[in-house]
């Protein structure tokens, strides 16, 4: 078994590993998509938390789903989970570790930039 770390900070950087959807306490995986995708995100809350961050300070988010006809339920909650925060993000569809993971997501985080002026373009 590989040796990782759920999220390392440097300084104010936050490099959260790509995540999935396993309940940290049960261990258990949701079956339907939209519900991994939601526990996704609070195990990549719970990381943040552990180093003194939230969700609104993730710069960047990258996002690994299983099968491509799951991309807009996963992109639905990714669009609720970040509305008014909107990281640079990418979407691709490669194989996971497993075909019980429907979704991965991993973050990059600015401790403090949810308190920043931050520049976004649309291009």
């Amino acid at each position: 078994m590989g040796c990782y770390s759920r999220a390392v900070a440097v300084g104010d950087w936050i490099f959260v590993s790509n995540t999935a959807g396993r309940h940290p306490e049960t261990g258990e995986i949701p079956e339907e998509v939209r519900e991994q995708t939601v526990q996704v995100f609070a195990n990549i809350q719970r990381a943040l938390r552990a180093v003194g961050a939230g969700l609104a300070d993730v710069l960047v988010a990258r996002i690994f789903v299983q099968e491509p006809k799951d991309v807009p339920v996963v992109m639905g909650v990714v669009g609720e989970t970040f509305r008014g925060i909107r990281p640079a993000a990418t979407v691709t569809c490669p194989p996971l570790g497993g075909t019980i993971y429907k979704v991965e997501i991993e973050v990059t985080a600015l401790r403090g930039a949810s308190a920043m002026t931050v520049e976004t373009v649309t291009v």
